[in-house]
This record gives C-alpha cells, structure tokens and sequence, in this order.
C-alpha cells in the first residue's frame, strides 16, 4: 500500500472502505465537469470500477497509481491524484497524469502540492521516464497546476474535444525524469 505525504495532504491508495466516499467523489457533477468520460453515475458500475482500482493495487506491474487525496487536519477527501501507464520503454514507464477535487478546494494551492509529491514519488519510486497530461484551455486552474509543477507545454490542439456540446481547444504538457530533476 502506498501512502506519501505533503505538509498538509495525505495521498494514499483507496481501501475497500473508501467506497462511498469515492464514488461520491467520482458522481459529483462539478468536480467531473472536465472528465465526463470518468463521471461515475450508475452504483454498480462504480463497485466494477473501484473493484478493479483495489485489484490492480495488488499487482506487482501497477497500471494505476491513482490516490486519494485527504488532508491531515481534517481528514477529509479533498480529491484524487496520480497516474496511468501508457507504456513501457528501456529508460522506464511513461504515464499519464490526472488530478481532480471538489470546488470547495479550488484555489488554495492542494493540487500543486499534490501532483509534486506524485511527481517526486514517479520519478524517485516508481521508474517513470516520462509523464503527460492535458487539459481543455479554458481550464486555467488545471493548465496551472501543470505550469507550476515544471511542466513543458508541447501542443495545443484547436478545436480538439467535444465538450459540453461545442469543440474546444486542448493543451497538453509533459516532463521528462531529467528534466524534472532540474526543478
């Protein structure tokens, strides 16, 4: 089990009694808002879902390393951080970064907190080369956490994603492990 710490969070992997709360979290229309793809709905489709996340966390070759987010005063869920393995090369995995949380902590600086441990963690533990991840443009607080964490913006796509019912432009981001050791 997985468990790394910030100043003020705790991220560690879900347990079989974070259910509720983590389909509360993945059912919550604004904090779903930019990952509709994720939005869980349906109660029984969530239990396969988080079923899979706890079976995967016994896997020696881990394809999620995805935790919940929860701070140490209060000890509240804040949200979720981490990453899928999209591929495996000589120098080591490359991953795909996500994040989300509840409104009511926007703006107060957990996210960048959190996806710098990640970062450390990805490529300090866990053998990872190379991380992406993306947005839609109009996410600015999402492009943020990317910029403040060092991240190299290498593309944006206009017009990429339907969202919402209208095409909107994506950017994606990246970094490499050498380039991370430089922050």
């Amino acid at each position: 089990m997985i468990r790394l710490e910030t100043d003020r969070l705790i991220l560690r992997d879900y347990c079989a009694d974070d259910f509720d709360e983590y389909f509360r979290l993945m059912s919550d229309d604004k904090t779903m808002y930019y990952l509709p793809e994720l939005k869980q709905t349906d109660i029984d489709s969530a239990k396969e879902n988080f079923a899979e996340v706890l079976k995967d966390m016994e896997r020696e070759e881990r394809e999620f390393c995805f935790f919940c987010m929860e701070s140490k005063e209060t000890h509240e869920i804040i949200g979720n951080v981490g990453y899928n393995v999209t591929g495996r090369t000589p120098e080591g995995k490359t991953v795909h970064l996500g994040y989300f949380s509840y409104p009511k902590f926007w703006g107060n600086g957990y996210m960048p907190e959190a996806v710098k441990r990640v970062l450390k963690f990805a490529f300090t533990e866990d053998n990872v080369y190379k991380v992406t991840t993306g947005c839609l443009s109009e996410n600015m607080g999402s492009e943020r956490v990317m910029q403040k964490n060092g991240m190299v913006k290498y593309a944006e796509l206009k017009d990429h994603e339907l969202h919402d019912g209208k095409l909107k432009t994506r950017v994606e981001y990246r970094l490499l492990r050498d380039e991370w050791k430089t922050l």
